[in-house]
């Protein structure tokens, strides 16, 4: 049986450059994820080779598809006639994600552990960051959905980082996950403190395992994206997470 890195490696690398062959030799447009991950712990996340570091075997094998697609669509004249655009995601949540299991982004997890539990749980201060406090830039899928159906009209090629270009704390998340909970039950929205002092938002210690290789800061810089001509405002976590509770309390 592979290891989940030969898994990783013979999806994400090797079937993707299988994929990449096919499209620039049949002329169809390949539009794919990459992720935010090829950044790894460095704070600048530009879309440029001397800021990526990933720090797992994912990411690796994200930023070693990104570099075979910026040697095709650099140097290969066929491809010019072909769309290649890649999208760095940041943290993707929104309806239908239910089928990744523990995959599933954290406004899915919280949702669920709200309703089962009345609280959620966040990881405690790790790396210079306070209790709940590391940044991540959340990103929601209906807006994921507009970049990717605005490349494919435009047929710009290119790499491109996915985000808001807003970092948003875990206990926001938090906080907006049980607040959209709460205002569906006719309840008033509460604060952090307020959630962390009934116990309601709970840390839990930071896994050793994930120590070295955790993203503890993401925002994305949207320089590239903007310049390729996409100008539509992006959801905060507080307006995408009350309409994805909504989804999913249906």
């Amino acid at each position: 049986m592979e290891t989940d890195g030969h898994y990783m490696m013979a999806n994400n690398f090797r079937y993707s450059q299988t994929l990449l062959d096919f499209c620039l030799e049949q002329e169809i447009p390949l539009l794919y994820a990459s992720s935010a991950s090829v950044y790894g712990g460095g704070g600048v996340f530009r879309e440029e080779r001397e800021f990526e570091a990933p720090l797992n075997v994912y990411g690796y094998s994200k930023f070693l598809f990104d570099q075979v697609v910026r040697r095709r669509i650099g140097a290969n004249a066929d491809a010019a006639d072909s769309q290649v655009a890649g999208f760095r995601y940041f943290n993707v949540y929104g309806p239908r994600e239910q089928h990744k299991g523990r995959m599933a982004s954290v406004a899915f997890h919280h949702f669920n552990q709200y309703q089962a539990s009345g609280k959620v749980k966040l990881f405690e201060g790790y790396g210079g960051y306070g209790n709940g406090e590391q940044r991540r830039d959340f990103v929601y899928v209906g807006d994921v959905a507009k970049v990717n159906m605005d490349f494919l009209e435009s047929r710009i090629s290119g790499i491109y980082n996915l985000g808001t270009g807003r970092a948003q704390s875990f206990n926001e998340l938090a906080a907006a996950t049980v607040n959209a909970c709460r205002a569906l039950e006719g309840k008033p929205a509460q604060s952090v403190a307020e959630l962390v002092g009934q116990g309601i938002i709970e840390y839990i210690p930071f896994p050793d395992a994930l120590k070295g290789k955790y993203q503890s800061f993401t925002e994305a810089d949207l320089g590239q994206l903007r310049g390729a001509g996409y100008t539509d405002a992006f959801a905060t976590v507080e307006e995408g997470v009350a309409d994805y509770v909504k989804w999913l309390a249906r």
